[in-house]
């Protein structure tokens, strides 16, 4: 544990790439393969269930510091970060442990199992022989919320430093339904093992956003573009007579969407389709929360499947009979997706898979004339992609560009706050918005649509706070009711008819644009406005 603490202190103490990486190569040189292996899965975001809640975590800290409870809730507060407050306020340790990172993770597994008492004298007796850091890397542990300042792509390039393996077929490796708590690091790094790769993804290829003008990526005839579907990225694999579905989240999602087992046996084997998956009620592309309704269920009823089917709208094709084709050009890739689905097509199969069509342009103006098409289109703008362009690993920058629609907007009223996260959990900036709804009795009120936390300034949040804590009208728990009286401008990238929301309505990322200093709450929008935000064809869908 002092040698992953030490390295996690590093880590957290700069912001350059280049010491980052020199201290995970050095880290993974020297520690033990165990060790090793919990490593890449903490960074690579597989950590064990949390153990212990949070609110036994806060009275059992305060407790063994000996400083009542309401103190270590407003240290807490100020501090913004609960593992951090423990190591803070607990006593210097009379004396030191040996035991390493995996013994610490494999009884924290064991731990969840345990009784209340068990786990309270568990967290005492380790609490008591770990250093400040050691106790702030534990406890973090402990809360399941270890997030560290590094991402996979800057972990695997260490690792490769450390191995001499190439990046690339790191990523590979890492990819997929591993178990830290079985598998070693000969097996999932040094190895290689045919078998292993019997369901594993490639790393998927992400694209940047534009930024400045469309046309400053010079030729429009070396670009190909389609429509950026919104549903869940994912990539669909024929092996062996097997399918597996992945989502972006490297989340292996294949019983959650049945449907595709109808596309076993009329792709070939070895064949791996990148492809979004969409909700498709009715033969019409339905909206995210459509989706939602899909995703996190444990049950897949034959009603919900009735309800909510799905499609895959296939983009890329990254496997092709078992041989891997990243490297060929984008339009070579889609030429084997093309005729892979015209054959599927032209056979009279009824499956679950379409293709998302490229469209070739002899203009920007052109290009920009079809994203104004986006909503339409139930997409969130245009994927523009070189047509020469290979299918490379992670976020780079050149080949893949995004350009989505500019977001709706509506100007709403501050009704509730809570206080935020991290170094702004002393400050409340959590802010949920209101619109005018008229009664059948004529009286107008305010109902809440959205919640919304970031897009103001840091003095912007500082103001808004103060005034919070001089206008509450009454206290539920950790939120605030405020007197209605600012004006707030929200954006938003999708809105739906939803039953599951008192307004009726789900909008999709709202954040805060600007502060309306010059309007007030009279003058905020009302529902009705909202409501003519949706586009016609999803409110026929609905209806």
């Amino acid at each position: 544990m002092k040698n992953f603490a030490s390295l996690i202190k590093t880590l957290d103490s700069t912001t350059k790439t280049n010491t980052k990486v020199a201290a995970l190569a050095a880290y993974f040189a020297k520690a033990s393969d165990t060790d090793k292996v919990w490593t890449i899965a903490i960074l690579s975001h597989r950590r064990p269930p949390r153990p212990v809640n949070t609110t036994l975590l806060r009275l059992w800290a305060s407790e063994l510091s000996n400083i009542p409870l309401w103190l270590f809730e407003e240290s807490y507060h100020i501090v913004g970060d609960l593992a951090e407050t423990i190591a803070l306020v607990l006593p210097e340790p009379p004396k030191q442990t040996d035991k390493t990172l995996t013994q610490f993770l494999e009884e924290m597994i064991l731990l969840k199992k345990k009784t209340e008492e068990d786990k309270k004298a568990y967290l005492y007796e380790n609490w008591k022989v770990l250093d400040y850091y050691e106790r702030f890397v534990f406890t973090k542990l402990i809360t399941g919320g270890f997030r560290i300042g590094v991402s996979q792509k800057l972990m695997t390039k260490a690792l490769s430093k450390a191995t001499e393996i190439n990046e690339d077929i790191l990523a590979y490796k890492l990819m997929g339904n591993w178990d830290p708590n079985s598998i070693t690091f000969q097996e999932l790094i040094l190895e290689e093992n045919e078998n292993d790769y019997l369901s594993k993804p490639y790393p998927f290829y992400l694209a940047y956003a534009i930024e400045n003008d469309v046309s400053d990526l010079g030729d429009v005839q070396q670009w190909s573009a389609e429509h950026k579907w919104d549903g869940i990225r994912s990539q669909t694999i024929f092996r062996n007579d097997e399918l597996f579905v992945w989502s972006r989240g490297e989340e292996l999602v294949t019983d959650k969407y049945p449907e595709f087992e109808a596309l076993v046996g009329n792709i070939p084997n070895g064949t791996v389709i990148d492809a979004e998956i969409l909700p498709y009620a009715n033969n019409t592309i339905g909206t995210f929360n459509d989706l939602q309704t899909r995703i996190g269920r444990k049950n897949i009823t034959k009603s919900l499947l009735n309800k909510t089917p799905v499609i895959l709208k296939a983009y890329d094709i990254l496997e092709w009979r078992g041989k891997d084709i990243r490297q060929l050009p984008f339009i070579e890739r889609r030429e084997i997706l093309e005729k892979l689905i015209t054959t599927i097509s032209s056979s009279g199969l009824d499956v679950p898979l379409q293709l998302s069509a490229t469209i070739h342009f002899n203009s920007w103006e052109e290009v920009t004339k079809e994203r104004t098409r986006a909503r339409e289109m139930r997409s969130e703008g245009l994927m523009l992609k070189r047509k020469d362009s290979p299918y490379l690993v992670g976020r780079k920058k050149g080949d893949w560009w995004k350009w989505k629609v500019a977001p709706l907007t509506i100007d709403a009223v501050l009704t509730y706050a809570m206080r935020g996260h991290g170094r702004r959990s002393n400050l409340f900036t959590d802010y949920t918005f209101a619109l005018w709804n008229t009664k059948e009795d004529g009286e107008k009120e305010l109902v809440t649509f959205a919640k919304a936390y970031s897009g103001l300034t840091d003095a912007e949040f500082r103001k808004v706070d103060a005034w919070i804590k001089k206008n509450t009208l009454e206290r539920f728990g950790p939120v605030r009711s405020v007197t209605p009286h600012h004006v707030f401008e929200i954006a938003f990238e999708g809105i739906a008819i939803s039953k599951r929301h008192k307004s009726g309505i789900a909008t999709r990322f709202p954040r805060i644009i600007r502060w309306r200093h010059d309007k007030k709450i009279e003058d905020a929008n009302t529902l009705e406005d909202l409501k003519g935000l949706i586009p016609v064809a999803i409110q026929e869908t609905k209806n």
